[in-house]
């Protein structure tokens, strides 16, 4: 059977691919399916076909999965934000498990490794602390909002249509965030259009208001606002950020970051404060930190304390020793971890993250903690004592290549190496084996009805021959 662009075909879904999108055959190809559930039978249309892979929509659901349920937010299958309501949780925990050990075995040939179940989150919806949304000059209208392309075309304040960057959802709530940060997003929605200065426009980079982005603690149910503008008008933004703050309880403080660039991004090059302090504080387990608009801060704050509660069982601290920490951000794990070790010595390139570190230290009174700012190449080789516990943290694109052969050097006795991402959890790792041996991995699941989930790995050296 020839398989082309347009044709639609009768489809067995048998497996969550990594990203949420259901995976069937058809002759041997391979037909990935967006909003397709294992145990699904459908009538797919394709849209994309390659040598080795096609892409499909659902045409039609002729048999539904029995994992499947129905998705309780509008935009479910529309927005970018989830891939995965329309699917049991239990069954969402048991697909990112597998995503893991299939990297593991994939990508980094290991084979039988421990992984343990997913520790799920206390919540599945409103588990957000921070939503970041954007404007648009452009709306992306929903099958049923078709209507009203002339008269309300010309704004929207949302998230964005899978893999597109100009097609924006006009939203009036997000599941994933408490019901609060819903009503300054609809209160900040209606006092932008009352000011009657263009949205930002994704393709022409003209206008005004470019991002909203809302933070949240959980920890004491504060609330800061960062509106992110092309460009300095005091006199828009200062009236605005007063009017939210009368409408809407609990807002702690709201800022103005400024960004210029053309780069669709919600960091700006200058931040004024407009109402409060600049900064809310949130807690993880027992410890304070305080958020700022562009600082980094683990997403969910209860998902973040199981997290850290597993890297410290792994790291078997005994208090006499000395843990190092490779991309130590705002300080949040070695924090963490500052009681039970005799020193933690922190390495990071971002200076502002190195200074919201020190603040945190101060808070908390910890005393046992140091940060090192720079590059983490030449840093790391800075380090002349071996650490007991070495704690790797990377971005999602993991170590850099250079960065692993100084780990490998310094040879501390245990590993512990934390992931978002399997696809470099299992690339790392693998590289790491030949003088470490992999004991196990648990996954923690911080990100609900996404694919996306945070693992930790425990490594122990092997003892020489």
């Amino acid at each position: 059977m020839t398989i082309r662009k347009g044709d639609t075909i009768e489809l067995a879904v048998d497996k969550m691919a990594f990203g949420g999108r259901g995976m069937g055959r058809v002759d041997g190809l391979v037909v990935f399916v967006r909003g397709a559930v294992p145990g699904d039978r459908i009538s797919a249309r394709i849209y994309k076909k390659k040598k080795d892979y096609a892409e499909a929509v659902i045409a039609e659901l002729l048999t539904a999965s029995p994992d499947r349920i129905n998705a309780p937010c509008p935009y479910s299958g529309h927005c970018g934000g989830c891939q995965m309501q329309h699917v049991r949780y239990e069954r969402q925990l048991e697909y990112k498990k597998g995503h893991i050990t299939e990297s593991l075995e994939h990508i980094g040939g290991l084979k039988d490794v421990l992984v343990r179940d997913v520790i799920p989150s206390d919540n599945i919806f409103a588990y957000r602390n921070k939503m970041e949304f954007s404007f648009s000059d452009r709306r992306w209208f929903l099958p049923h909002e078709l209507e009203k392309r002339e008269t309300e075309g010309g704004f929207a304040l949302g998230l964005h249509v899978p893999g597109t960057y100009h097609k924006v959802l006009d939203m009036e709530a997000c599941l994933l965030q408490r019901e609060n940060g819903n009503r300054i997003l609809r209160e900040v929605k209606e006092l932008v259009k009352e000011s009657k200065i263009p949205v930002y426009g994704l393709k022409s980079h003209e206008g005004f208001w470019r991002f909203l982005m809302i933070r949240c603690s959980f920890g004491y149910d504060e609330w800061m606002v960062n509106l992110v503008t092309s460009g300095e008008r005091p006199e828009l933004v200062h009236p605005l950020a007063e009017s939210l703050c009368r409408r809407v309880d609990g807002i702690r403080t709201v800022v103005n970051n400024v960004n210029r660039r053309k780069a669709s991004i919600a960091v700006g090059e200058s931040e004024t404060v407009l109402t409060g302090d600049g900064h809310i504080t949130d807690k993880i387990g027992p410890f304070t930190f305080q958020v700022s608009a562009n600082s980094f801060f683990q997403t969910n704050s209860p998902g973040a304390a199981k997290l850290y509660q597993k890297v410290l069982e792994y790291a078997e601290l005994k208090g006499n020793e000395d843990v190092l920490d490779l991309y130590s951000g705002t300080g949040t794990i070695p924090i963490f971890l500052a009681n039970s070790a005799d020193r933690i010595t922190g390495i990071e390139i971002s200076n502002d993250a190195v200074l919201d570190a020190q603040r945190n230290l101060r808070q908390n009174e910890i005393h046992n903690c140091r940060f090192i700012c720079g590059d983490m190449r030449d840093k790391i080789s800075a380090i002349t004592k071996r650490p007991d516990v070495l704690i790797i943290d990377p971005p999602r694109a993991g170590m850099h290549k250079d960065v692993l052969p100084r780990v490998l050097a310094i040879s501390p006795e245990r590993i512990i190496y934390i992931s978002c991402n399997p696809t470099t959890l299992a690339r790392d790792i693998a590289l790491m084996t030949k003088d470490y041996e992999l004991i196990e991995i648990q996954p923690v699941d911080m990100f609900p009805h996404t694919y996306h989930i945070e693992a930790v790995a425990k490594l122990q050296r092997r003892k020489k021959r």
